[in-house]
C-alpha cells in the first residue's frame, strides 16, 4: 500500500496494467491537481519540444531510476522510447553504461553525467561539460540538465511514496535493491512529440512527472 494515499479516480480495466500504474501515481498528486499540472507541462515542453532523442530521454530516465531506487519509474517504459529502439536488450546495457557497445558516445556520456548528477552532482566540473561538448549543443546541454534534474527529484519522491501495488511482482520489493534491467517492463503512453506550429500539449499530470 502506498504511504501517502491517493484520490479515488476511478477504476482501471484489471488487464490494462500500464494504466493501473498511471492511476496508481497520479491518485496521489490528484491531490494538489493545479500543482501537478503546471510540474506535467514543464515536462510536457522538455518531452514535446526539445531536441533529444526519445530514446536518449529515456535511458537517462532509467538510469536515474536505478539510482533512485523508484520502482514505479524503472517498471515502466515509455512508447515514443520503445518505438525508437528501447528494447530490454538495451535496457540491459545500462547496468554498466560505459563498457556498452549497444550505446553511442554520445550517449555514454550523457549516462555519465546522469550518473554524476544522481550521485556527487559537484563533481560535475568543466572536464565533464567539454566532454558533453563533442557531442551536444548548448541548447542540448540544457535539456539534459532539466531532464536529470526532473527525473532525480519526482523519482525520490516517487520513490518515497512506494507505489508498487501493480507493478511487476520484481518490482514490489522493497527490502533489497531492484534494477530496471531484468525484463518484466510495462510499455505506457508517452506525450508525443508536437510540431513547432501545433498548438501546446495538455499534460495528463502524473504521467511522466511523477511515475517517473
Amino acid at each position: 500500500m502506498p504511504r501517502v494515499q491517493g484520490v479515488d479516480l476511478g477504476p482501471a480495466p484489471p488487464e490494462d496494467r500500464a494504466t493501473r500504474i498511471q492511476l496508481g501515481v497520479g491518485s496521489i498528486t490528484a491531490h494538489r491537481p493545479e500543482i501537478a499540472a503546471g510540474i506535467g507541462m514543464a515536462m510536457a515542453a522538455i518531452t514535446t519540444s526539445g531536441t533529444l532523442s526519445p530514446r536518449l530521454i529515456e535511458l537517462i530516465r532509467l538510469r536515474i531510476a536505478f539510482h533512485n531506487q523508484c520502482r514505479s519509474c524503472m517498471a515502466i517504459r515509455y512508447a515514443n522510447a520503445v518505438e525508437d529502439g528501447v528494447d530490454e536488450d538495451l535496457v540491459c546495457s545500462l547496468e554498466k553504461p560505459q563498457e556498452s557497445d549497444d550505446l553511442s558516445p554520445a550517449e555514454r556520456a550523457a549516462l555519465g553525467f546522469a550518473d554524476l548528477f544522481a550521485t556527487d552532482h559537484l563533481a560535475i566540473d568543466d572536464n565533464v561539460y567539454d566532454h558533453l561538448r563533442q557531442y551536444f549543443t548548448e541548447g542540448e546541454l540544457v535539456e539534459i540538465g532539466l531532464n536529470c534534474a526532473l527525473d532525480v527529484g519526482m523519482g525520490r519522491l516517487a520513490a518515497t511514496w512506494r507505489v508498487t501495488d501493480d507493478l511487476p511482482e520484481r518490482f514490489r520489493d522493497t527490502d533489497g535493491q531492484v534494477t530496471p534491467w531484468g525484463g518484466d517492463g510495462v510499455v505506457v503512453p508517452a506525450i508525443a512529440r508536437r510540431d513547432p506550429g501545433a498548438a501546446r500539449p495538455s499534460a495528463r499530470a502524473g504521467e511522466r512527472t511523477i511515475a517517473g
